[in-house]
């Protein structure tokens, strides 16, 4: 587990919430907003695609373009993570470029995740685990220092909130009482997993504030000292913005990094309008309805499937 992880549990529930301004005018996402897939630049596709389908249970779907290989979950055919080798890319350490934190990947159920935790365990493959009160979650560390959360969401009804805020944690997983839900079948990532959210490494809340929340129309659920966490339709969160790598530099063309994200709309009504928006805002249009925020992150708006 990075200390990153150790210190967001130490503080998610305590102290002064960080103090982030935001244009209460913004009109939210529909709740039906989710995330879509996931690109990242790796140095070596083979490595990664190995660990990706051996350690994270990911099914490859596409390996017919060259250096571009793309995976899901078994039994669909809905790409989840592309991965694209780049030349010359070098691996991450930790905290030490602001962009990406970590991506997620959301299983279906406890059950799942139980049988995903015995996986890691019988493989001796390395994770850190926490209970989030609205989630309980493995971490890992790919090939080239990128960070993956595995995860799996409590009912909704289980969540807790304090006022118009959600209460989350990072608690000790109980061990015990979760691998009870598991049969021991761990066979891949089960049909129904998805990408449940993304987690970046910013320079200043408030302008991630500004492209995340007045932007996009995410809604805050949880504000934190040095973090927020906003989401659409009441979602613990869609995306996690963090300063805690704050004075890193951004990750470059020779790192090992996000290439872009999807945010996935109803329709292309909701597209369009999104689009408008941000452009209206003073954030150009990089192609066709995708933008950056300040760290260089890329988000492309795209219709549901």
């Amino acid at each position: 587990m990075e200390p990153s992880e150790t210190t967001y549990c130490k503080t998610m529930n305590s102290g002064t919430p960080a103090a982030v301004d935001s244009n209460s005018d913004a009109i939210p996402l529909p709740p039906s907003t989710h995330v879509g897939r996931v690109r990242l630049a790796v140095s070596n596709l083979a490595k990664s695609v190995s660990w990706y389908t051996y350690a994270i249970g990911l099914k490859l779907l596409d390996s017919s373009r060259d250096k571009l290989a793309v995976l899901g979950a078994h039994g669909s055919n809905l790409p989840l993570l592309e991965l694209e080798e780049v030349p010359g890319v070098r691996p991450l350490g930790r905290q030490t470029r602001l962009g990406m934190y970590h991506f997620a990947v959301l299983l279906p159920s406890r059950k799942d995740l139980a049988n995903f935790i015995q996986h890691l365990a019988k493989d001796r493959i390395e994770f850190g685990a926490a209970d989030h009160l609205f989630s309980e979650a493995t971490y890992l560390v790919d090939p080239d220092g990128l960070s993956v959360e595995v995860y799996a969401d409590r009912p909704r009804e289980q969540w807790i909130r304090n006022g118009d805020e959600l209460v989350g944690a990072i608690d000790p997983l109980n061990y015990d009482e979760l691998l009870a839900e598991g049969d021991g079948k761990w066979n891949g990532a089960p049909s129904g997993t998805t990408i449940g959210h993304m987690h970046f490494y910013v320079g200043d809340l408030a302008l991630a504030s500004a492209f995340y929340v007045d932007g996009l129309g995410f809604e805050v659920m949880t504000r934190m000292p040095g973090a927020l966490f906003v989401s659409a339709g009441g979602y613990h969160h869609h995306a996690g913005l963090n300063t805690w790598a704050a004075r890193s530099p951004v990750a470059g063309e020779q790192d090992a990094r996000l290439l872009s994200w999807e945010l996935v709309l109803p329709n292309q009504a909701s597209v369009d309008g999104l689009t408008s928006r941000l452009v209206e805002q003073g954030y150009p249009a990089i192609e066709k309805s995708a933008f950056r925020d300040t760290w260089g992150n890329l988000v492309r708006l795209v219709v549901e499937s």
